[in-house]
Parts: C-alpha cells; sequence; structure tokens
C-alpha cells in the first residue's frame, strides 16, 4: 500500500471575519453616535425659516413641556429666575438670552419670561427654533 505524502500546509487569513467585526464596530459607532446629539433637556423646538447660528457666549432660558424653566440646563425656580436674570443684567447688560421654549409650552409663559428678561435689564433676546425644511 502506497500513501501518498502529505504536501507543506499552507496557512491563509481568513479576512471575512475581520471584514464583519469592523463592520459591526462601525454600526454600532454610527447608532450610538446619533443618540448624542442633543445632550440635556428634551424640548422640540418650533421651526423657523430666518433661523440664525451664532457663537457668541450667551445664557439659555429653557422651558420644557411641563413648563419647568431652566437657566444654562440647570433646573431652577421661577423667583430664583427673576433674580439671576438681575445678575446677569448687573455684570454685562448687553448680554444675549435666548429662550428655548418647547412648541407645545403656553404662549403666556414664554410671553412672561421674556416681560422678565426686558424687566431685568437685559435688551438683547432671541428665540431658539430650528430650521425649517422646505420640500
Amino acid at each position: 500500500m502506497k500513501f501518498k505524502k502529505a504536501l507543506g500546509l499552507k496557512a491563509r487569513l481568513e479576512i471575512t471575519p475581520l471584514i464583519d467585526v469592523v463592520f459591526l464596530l462601525l454600526i454600532f459607532f454610527l447608532l450610538s453616535s446619533s443618540f448624542v446629539l442633543q445632550p440635556g433637556i428634551k424640548i422640540k423646538l418650533p421651526k423657523a425659516k430666518t433661523t440664525e447660528i451664532t457663537e457668541e457666549k450667551e445664557v439659555y432660558i429653557t422651558i420644557d413641556k411641563q413648563e419647568h424653566f431652566y437657566l444654562n440646563d440647570k433646573l431652577i425656580h421661577e423667583e430664583k429666575l427673576i433674580k439671576e436674570l438681575q445678575k446677569i443684567s448687573k455684570q454685562d447688560p448687553n448680554k444675549l438670552v435666548v429662550v428655548k421654549a418647547d412648541k407645545d409650552v403656553f404662549h403666556g409663559t414664554v410671553v412672561w419670561v421674556l416681560d422678565n428678561i426686558k424687566e431685568a435689564g437685559l435688551n438683547r433676546l432671541a428665540i431658539a427654533t430650528e430650521p425649517k425644511i422646505d420640500r
């Protein structure tokens, strides 16, 4: 009986599993990064065609759906908000105040905030909106 001699084994590097792992990691990072787009308070801003992006340091007042007030992402009571606005006015009366109100908040609440901003002596106001996309 004659046996065949084993030929030298050639090692092969399979890259298919490596490509699968790379694609899975890519999908994982793409999905997880989309959840970090808007950290903080969840509000739905109204849309407007004339939206501008500002790059200077401003004060943000956020009003969520339940009409809770936030000053620069920190929950604040109504009376304390008025006092903080007066402090900001004394430091810099030209400071820009941006009001970010959920689109479902009552109009009277937003007017109350705007009135208190003006009463504190801050004259530069902006209302945050999302850009409206024409279809």
